[in-house]
């Protein structure tokens, strides 16, 4: 009877779960049911697989609307004519269309609102009526319609408090209070699940619309097989000529890689060939190698990884730039017989390019069968607060405390309704949007399986995550971008241009493992390198001694939650400094660990151990791959890998401390860690950046700075390239392009730095200036450039038109004088030079920190002076970076600029590490905890006098603060007579704020790690 159902993806008006609709139909004994999202297909799969576990019939169909006007529902007959709908859905969505009020649906019943009738209705047409509608019945033009009426009782809500959730969702969606949302705006009172004889007793005196609805229902059914492989099958056409490529281009990859006559190598490629074959997956590889070449072709430069780099076949195609067999990559995480799914390809483009690729595969492989996989975008608690409050009309400083304090206990009794509701509201979905980068190639066309939404980046996406296509049968191609990247190719092209060197960066033999690099990888001097600049990572590379590829390759999966979150992250650092002080586990983790002295490091050692000693079976250790991945989703499968996991520990005689142990380490990679290979192909890129930045400094940072850095502000970047020998130059009309560019060790900044210089004429500037010449004079760009006193004001201030020799005072002046002067009509259009009036301005003296608070109001730090320069101070600290090393558990007073600081949750409290430079410009890092943030709190960006103990922890010295204070500028001479705008300056002076979100990573006391095997602990 229930033939309009909606869940909560159809957004911001349902309000039941796919998983509360069907367990409540469930629980009224309801043998068939429909969903008909509103406008979408998000849910159908979910529901299918559900209905079918309770013995509930599924029927897919989608409820039809232009805007909040119900025009029809469409009921697929079966699943074929769930593409029917999909394609009106898609042409609408996509190109504009309308939507047809009678569609040509031959594969659907279409069932009709009574406010909406066709003037004739074909074979598959009904007309919905309502309980509340049937005394309509006795007028006669709706009377003659009887036979072709069914039973609509739509579903939105069960429950009162839910109705109020729905009315609350729609005043959202229309963004007006509740007392003023329209009654068409909401559904009906009566839109609930109830017992199926009350509503057939409601229809007892017609028993022909009775009878039409259980027809209408028997007809249609939803079969689809969930375990078909729905991507594009094949590249060539089919599976032996795919075989065939594949076979032929691989070979060729393999004398290229590693010469003629490599019997290793030649075996392992032989062995996946086959595998790939088996597994139906060499259309996959082919599709991801034709893509690569076509990013070749273009000059573009990539980075291949993931679990597919563990291939050797990947690296032979060129797919990936990781050898195998020189990191010992474990093949089965890469492709076994246990797994259904190809390996991921996560490929990296620069940010300016990944565009043109996404055009090409949209392109090559036709928009009827590409498309992004969706996102649901749920509403969060702190947003939804403020939004749930709007709907009851709580005034804008009510919502401001209310969103600080979410959690907080209020008497109001409106505020308590908001939270009630914003709690309900929690997960719900609120919007479709895009997968970052996940891209779908499909052998069929994709409305077969969905409609097709367009979102405002301009490329197609499907409705439903990631997590359902892989469900359906569709496993996404990752195309990245990455700013790092970028920053490389872009020093590679600098390079050529202004010194004529070409570096052939993509040849990974000159930068992996150089041995200056591996010395500058040591010392952590690593800012603006790709991945491996963070202070945590550069503190780790100090703590490590990290001078080569393969510690490389391990610091960088360490690094991730994971390993930390295990503790083991610690232990790694022990055992790599003291390798002869401590003794393995098990026998098991001295065989497949030995590597890495025991240590769970990536995602193929986790599954190493649960298969060798835990006895898994590969089916199991596939589950923890995906899980480990991200990508498994069933608790329950999980705990029966649990389950296993103890029992064949307690089979196998282990001591029932150490499983407990092991599993607990198991269970900290969920999610957050990597496999070998995805590591890899990061260190490679690390190098690559390494070695630019080791031999060409400038040019690298003057990239880095274009390609709006990594981790830090542009201001750092600026730092460093100062720091190596550059001399830094504010934006110049001469001298300038809209990015930062360098002429010898002159390094002009860009004009893009600007912020308040809109982005067309800060392109225009340097266009013109190309086109017709040098600007000769303030006056002549004033002429060539439409521009306005505003923004004239920021390029005198920071010093653009200094090549004139004019003192800023003097041409703000003769910018107004100059402006008048040159009314807007006649500026373009002499034909010739006429001489401008000179005026004769009074000499106006300028103290000479004028130009650094210029500087700092425009681009927020300083250039012409440091910070350091800047302080009313002159004190510059006891103690230097570079010698703290030297003073373990001594007290230090320093003074030092903030760099940036990183939040981190204990279970203390609050505290953050931050980094800092002296006065010499050398980095160094402090703890500072939250007893000691309480009293001498972080009091944004700028210089602080520091007092803290020295802790050298294996190379690396931090400084734990217990007493901190900012030190004041100088009073701002522009604002000398100003008291309140004197210090004002200083505020914009920025800091780089990380925060993390996270349980508190246990202390090394709390996991309590022998450092002697369990055998000795429990004899």
């Amino acid at each position: 009877m229930f033939l309009n159902c909606h869940s909560y993806h159809s957004l911001r008006y349902g309000t039941l779960s796919i998983d509360d609709l069907v367990s409540q139909a469930s629980a009224w004994g309801i043998k068939q049911l429909v969903l008909t999202d509103i406008n979408t297909v998000t849910g159908l799969y979910e529901f299918k697989k559900k209905c079918e576990e309770v013995g509930i019939k599924p029927i897919a169909g989608v409820e039809v609307r232009k805007a909040s006007e119900l025009l029809y529902i469409t009921i697929a007959k079966e699943f074929a004519g769930i593409s029917e709908v999909n394609r009106i859905l898609t042409a609408h969505n996509c190109d504009g269309a309308e939507l047809p009020n009678q569609p040509d649906l031959s594969n659907n019943y279409i069932v009709y609102p009574i406010t909406n009738i066709p003037a004739k209705l074909n074979n598959n047409e009904f007309i919905g009526i309502r309980v509340e509608e049937l005394n309509l019945l006795i007028r006669q033009e709706f009377k003659k319609l009887i036979p072709r009426m069914v039973i609509l009782q739509p579903i939105t809500f069960s429950t009162k408090k839910e109705f109020n959730l729905h009315r609350i969702l729609r005043s959202i969606d229309n963004n007006v209070l509740l007392s003023k949302l329209p009654e068409h705006e909401i559904c009906n009172k009566s839109e609930y699940l109830r017992e199926p004889k009350t509503i057939l007793d409601a229809y007892q005196h017609y028993p022909i619309i009775i009878e039409n609805t259980k027809k209408l229902l028997k007809e249609c059914s939803f079969q689809f097989e969930f375990s078909t492989p729905r991507n594009r099958k094949y590249y060539t056409g089919s599976k032996a000529e795919d075989l065939k490529l594949l076979t032929r281009l691989a070979l060729a990859g393999l004398e290229r890689r590693y010469g003629r006559n490599n019997g290793q190598a030649t075996q392992r490629v032989e062995k996946e060939l086959k595998v790939i074959n088996e597994l139906n997956f060499s259309g996959y590889f082919l599709i991801t190698w034709d893509i690569i070449r076509y990013s070749n072709s273009m000059g573009f430069m990539h980075v291949g990884r993931g679990s597919g780099a563990n291939s050797i076949v990947a690296y032979c195609l060129g797919i990936t730039d990781i050898c195998p067999i020189e990191l010992d990559l474990y093949f089965e995480r890469f492709l076994n017989l246990n797994r259904k799914s190809p390996p991921d390809f996560d490929i990296d483009w620069s940010w300016q390019e990944r565009d043109i690729i996404l055009d090409y595969i949209f392109n090559r492989y036709g928009k009827e069968y590409v498309a992004f996989c969706g996102t649901n975008v749920e509403f969060k608690y702190r947003s939804i607060i403020r939004e749930v409050g709007k709907a009851f009309g709580l005034p804008k400083e009510e919502l401001d405390e209310l969103s600080k304090n979410p959690e907080r206990v209020f008497r109001d009794e409106i505020i308590q309704q908001v939270q009630k509701y914003g709690k309900l509201l929690e997960k719900f979905p609120n919007q479709r949007s895009m997968h970052s980068c996940g891209i779908i190639i499909s052998e069929e066309p994709l409305t077969n399986f969905t409609a097709l939404e367009m979102p405002p980046k301009g490329f197609p996406i499907v409705q439903w995550d990631m997590h359902v296509a892989e469900e359906i049968g569709f496993e996404k191609f990752d195309i990245l971008s990455q700013r790092g990247l970028g920053t490389i190719k872009d020093t590679e092209r600098l390079l050529e241009e202004k010194r004529g060197i070409k570096v052939n960066i993509k040849d990974t033999t000159i930068s992996k493992d150089e041995d200056k690099c591996n010395e500058y990888l040591s010392q952590g001097r690593t800012i603006g390198c790709f991945y491996i600049e963070s202070p945590a990572m550069r503190g780790l590379l100090r703590r490590l001694k990290c001078d080569n590829y393969k510690v490389l390759v391990a610091a960088s999966s360490i690094i991730r939650p994971g390993v930390a979150q295990s503790g083991m992250m610690r232990e790694y650092i022990f055992r790599h400094n003291n390798p002869d002080k401590f003794e393995y586990f098990h026998p098991v983790f001295e065989k497949q660990l030995g590597e890495t002295y025991g240590i769970m490091v990536y995602q193929e050692d986790v599954i190493k151990i649960a298969l060798h000693y835990g006895g898994l079976s590969a089916a199991d250790g596939d589950i923890l791959r995906r899980a480990m991945s991200g990508k498994g989703r069933s608790l329950s499968a999980l705990q029966r890998v649990k389950d296993h996991f103890f029992a064949s520990c307690r089979e196998k005689g282990h001591p029932e401390d150490l499983s407990k142990e092991i599993y607990r380490q198991i269970e900290s990679f969920a999610g957050y860690s990597f496999c070998k290979a995805h590591s890899a192909s990061y260190a490679v890129e690390s190098y690559q950046s390494l070695y630019l930045k080791v031999y060409y400094p400038l040019e690298f940072m003057v990239c880095a700075i274009n390609n709006m850095g990594g981790f830090y502000r542009t201001e750092v970047y600026v730092h460093e390239a100062k720091m190596s020998g550059g001399k830094i130059l504010n934006p110049c009309v001469n001298k300038s392009e809209y990015l930062t560019t360098i002429y010898d060790n002159e390094i002009y900044l860009g004009l893009m730095l600007l912020e308040k210089v809109e982005s067309k004429l800060a392109q225009l500037i340097p266009e013109e200036r190309r086109k017709n010449g040098d600007y000769k004079s303030f006056e002549d760009f004033i002429k060539r450039i439409p521009i306005g006193i505003e923004t004239l004001q920021i390029l005198i201030f920071i010093g653009a038109f200094r090549f004139t020799g004019i003192p800023k005072n003097e041409l703000l002046l003769n910018a107004r004088v100059l402006l008048g002067e040159f009314k807007q009509e006649r500026r373009f259009e002499t034909l010739f030079e006429e001489p401008v009036k000179e005026f004769k301005f009074p000499e106006l003296k300028r103290n000479i920190f004028e130009d650094a608070f210029d500087e700092i109001e425009i681009l927020s730090f300083p250039v012409s002076s440091t910070p350091f320069e800047l302080l009313q101070t002159k004190y510059r600290g006891s103690v230097m970076a570079k010698d703290l090393v030297q003073y373990h558990k001594r007290e230090v007073k320093m003074l030092a600029y903030l760099i940036s600081r990183k939040h981190v949750p204990t279970k203390k409290g609050t505290m953050y590490f931050g980094t800092w430079v002296d006065v010499e410009g050398n980095y160094f890092d402090t703890a500072h905890f939250p007893d000691c943030l309480e009293r001498y709190p972080f009091q944004g960006g700028g210089c602080y006098l520091l007092l803290g103990i020295v802790e050298v922890d294996f190379h690396f010295p931090t400084i734990t603060i217990t007493k901190m204070a900012k030190m004041p500028f100088v009073a701002d001479p522009r604002y000398s007579h100003d008291e309140e705008k004197k210090y004002e300056a200083q505020q914009r002076m920025k800091e780089d704020v990380s925060m993390t979100f996270r349980a508190p990573y246990p202390q090394e006391h709390e996991i309590g790690l022998p450092r002697v095997g369990f055998n000795k602990i429990n004899p």
